[in-house]
């Protein structure tokens, strides 16, 4: 008699703040593709979220979550083989969040890595009472669905070791020698680090992304306008391509390529120019079909609402039954 192996609930998801660029894609979307095989798996649209540093713009994330599920599908993500839910119409989340605050003490969220730096980085104006809390939120999240495994970059494991003492500390207060909560266990994932035209880490508030979005001929352009080797001034010039972004986009793009251009270009036998022309064509090559596949999602939004509600139902029935317990043992129920 064989049994059928239990795949791990896998939990991850983003605030629909603007636009997905190619580091989305390389460094988190294929990863997420693979998930929809191998887990359990839940993608949350973070809404509630955006609203920590978002809160004056709120019809931008509204606008941009529709637009976030249909890059997840045209990148892959597959709705029939994951789950797709929305952070604010699943109520539980937030009912849970007020619950698990009562027993989180200040201290704890204070000492939250980014706390101080993002505050530091993006003013005063974030320093409200949800920018503080964020990190129980999210632990939320994640224990809404008992995700047991939560794919984090190496400087993620001090958040989620925040979500893992608040739950050690529940289970120690109310679950009588039981887990009524799910302690969560990072699975340690090295994304990607895809660079902008800049060479700063792309993103779209350093107005140095490709978007997956943009057409082609606006891909091309953005290529165009990437710096490269600043000792290599002109064709001929032995270059290196370790400081180049371009040089380091290649090796997502198409890897097969990376040894042949590293090569020419320290011999001076590729010019900059030629390098970037190239590379826009095959950039645009690689993005042509989740280009394609995203233009299918936009022409069919009724669709997308479909996938995020029928999505965003599933959860609340796993989501009803985590309060249940969680007020059982509160003695609420």
């Amino acid at each position: 008699m064989t049994t059928t192996a239990v795949k791990p609930r896998v939990m991850s998801g983003m605030r629909p703040t603007g636009g997905l660029h190619l580091g989305h894609l390389v460094g988190v979307l294929t990863q997420w593709a693979t998930y929809c095989d191998t887990s359990d798996a839940y993608f949350e649209i973070a809404d509630l979220h955006a609203y920590t540093t978002g809160y004056e713009d709120p019809q931008s994330i509204r606008d941009a979550r529709n637009e976030m599920v249909a890059v997840w599908l045209a990148a892959g993500v597959d709705p029939q083989k994951s789950t797709i839910f929305l952070q604010s119409a699943v109520p539980e989340i937030a009912e849970l969040h007020t619950m698990l605050s009562m027993i989180t003490p200040v201290s704890w969220l204070e000492r939250v890595p980014t706390y101080k730096g993002q505050i530091d980085a993006l003013g005063q104006h974030v320093a409200t009472y949800g920018f503080l809390g964020y990190p129980l939120l999210q632990l939320c999240d994640i224990a809404i669905v008992r995700g047991e495994r939560v794919p984090v970059g190496r400087d993620q494991v001090a958040h989620l070791e925040f979500g893992r003492e608040v739950v050690r500390r529940f289970n120690f207060l109310y679950g009588e020698g039981n887990d009524v909560l799910v302690e969560p266990q990072p699975t340690l994932t090295e994304f990607a680090e895809v660079p902008g035209s800049d060479g700063r880490k792309m993103s779209k508030s350093y107005n140095n992304a490709i978007l997956i979005a943009d057409d082609e001929e606006t891909t091309t352009k953005k290529v165009r306008g990437f710096i490269t080797d600043p000792q290599k001034l002109r064709k001929g010039d032995p270059g290196h391509p370790e400081v180049c972004p371009v040089f380091a986009l290649w090796k997502f793009v198409n890897p097969l390529k990376v040894d042949g251009i590293a090569a020419e270009c320290r011999s001076g036998a590729l010019g900059c120019v030629a390098d970037k022309s190239d590379f826009a064509e095959q950039l645009n090559a690689y993005l042509r079909p989740v280009r394609e596949r995203l233009n299918v999602y936009r022409d069919d939004p009724a669709q997308v609402e479909r996938i995020i509600a029928e999505g965003t139902a599933r959860t609340r029935e796993i989501a009803s039954a985590v309060i249940a317990d969680v007020k059982r043992a509160m003695r609420l129920l």
